[in-house]
């Protein structure tokens, strides 16, 4: 499958989390990132992080890119979504 976004990991270098995880969010939680932007798109995050650290998610069509933390964790983000800087849509 073809696709313009790319999903890295970035270790922070702290190994596990140390903390417990918000009982709010068993199952992970989706981050909406975009505020009041007409068109986004979807980016599924593989879950949960391997450890403390962050995904770094690229559009390649339109080059904008986020950073979002993770902790390996079951609070761990499972989604992101992205705003378009040009106004095309894949979600």
């Amino acid at each position: 499958m073809v696709t313009d976004k790319t999903v890295e990991f970035i270790p922070s270098g702290r190994g596990k989390a140390q903390c417990p995880p918000d009982p709010d969010f068993p199952n992970g939680i989706a981050i909406h990132a975009p505020v009041g932007v007409p068109v986004s798109c979807k980016v599924e995050l593989p879950y949960p992080a391997p450890e403390c650290g962050m995904w770094k998610v690229t559009c390649t069509t339109c080059n904008f890119s986020i950073l979002v933390t993770a902790a390996g964790r079951p609070d761990d983000p499972i989604s992101v979504r992205l705003p378009c800087k040009i106004g095309a849509t894949n979600a």
